[in-house]
């Protein structure tokens, strides 16, 4: 009985108000994604044996503001393009932390995010973005493709934080996302980097931070300047429909501009402006399909319902995606 007093004393004391119940329901999530383990090489089944103790620890050091991350482990993970991208892997606890943070912060967040934003987000999926950028292609003759060159790596942290305040005034929440931001990176050597800008591609948080920056960097800023030319976009790769050839170039060459101002660039080699009009015999124009989310758009033979042959510049999958499912079924 005086064991329970103590405890209840202890937690009135605390810093922050964090339910333990939601420490719990972040425990689940992380639990159902699986993944690898981090720095400290506890596997889920190693934070299992003493479940109870490792998600108090995580309740108690957020709850009283001494919880910091550890070092994220950086993994190589090999592009279909060749190459490959580091993704940072947060410890199973971490993860848990990030989870937490996310649980409370994204469900007032999401409301204010664009609908043609569908990239991590609740209730929003790549194939929604490739259904109503069909349905574009068809209604607009132009479009610009872009993706941008390490958008998870070279995010401002200044920038990213001011973004985040106009949204929320939880001093915790603002706490620990600075101490994630600055989290060190342990390369394959053993090697802590320091970090000074970009958030961890590979960790909980991440997702919804990046699409925070480029709601206000890309999504808010084409609703004022660009209402005209719809877009979809899916964390950092997009497509804008245009009218017109020299309205896609204009936009093409603005938007290079935005984005250096918001410390960002545009992929030279991913960035091109396609032509969807290719059933008209008098356009010649080099660029006449591109791939999005794993589908090739580009002018293809179709039958409707009533037997009719008809061409469209319509979505099927990507050679790059086809030959990456092949080289999997192989191995």
């Amino acid at each position: 009985m005086i064991n329970r007093q103590r405890e209840k004393s202890f937690e009135v004391t605390k810093s922050f108000d964090i339910s333990k119940n939601i420490v719990w329901q972040a425990y689940k999530r992380v639990k159902a994604n699986k993944g690898a383990a981090g720095v400290d090489e506890q596997s889920m089944n190693d934070f299992e044996r003493d479940l109870k103790g490792n998600l108090y620890k995580i309740w108690n050091r957020m709850s009283s503001g001494s919880y910091f991350p550890p070092a994220v482990k950086a993994v190589a993970i090999p592009k279909k393009s060749g190459g490959a991208r580091i993704l940072g892997v947060p410890s199973i606890s971490d993860r848990i932390a990030q989870t937490v943070v996310k649980m409370y912060l994204e469900p007032e967040m999401d409301k204010c995010f664009h609908p043609d934003s569908y990239g991590c987000r609740p209730h929003k999926s790549a194939i929604q973005a490739v259904a109503v950028t069909r349905q574009r292609c068809w209604e607009h003759g132009w479009l610009l493709e872009f993706d941008i060159k390490g958008a998870f790596d070279n995010i401002d942290h200044l920038l990213l934080l001011k973004a985040l305040k106009r949204h929320t005034d939880s001093d915790w929440v603002l706490l620990y996302i600075k101490r994630w931001l600055k989290a060190q990176l342990q390369l394959p050597d053993g090697e802590l980097k320091e970090r000074t800008k970009g958030t961890p591609k590979g960790g909980v948080i991440s997702p919804l931070l990046m699409n925070l920056f480029l709601h206000y960097v890309f999504d808010k800023w084409m609703q004022i300047h660009y209402l005209k030319c719809p877009f979809a976009r899916y964390a950092d790769d997009g497509v804008v429909h245009c009218n017109t050839l020299q309205e896609a170039e204009r936009l093409k060459a603005v938007l290079e501009k935005r984005f250096k101002e918001c410390k960002l660039e545009i992929h030279p080699g991913k960035t091109k402006i396609v032509c969807c009009k290719g059933d008209k015999p008098w356009i010649k124009y080099p660029i006449m399909k591109f791939e999005f989310l794993g589908y090739e758009f580009r002018l293809r033979t179709a039958r409707a319902r009533t037997g009719r042959l008809f061409t469209r510049f319509m979505p099927a999958i990507s050679p790059t995606s086809a030959k990456a499912i092949r080289k999997e079924m192989r191995s």
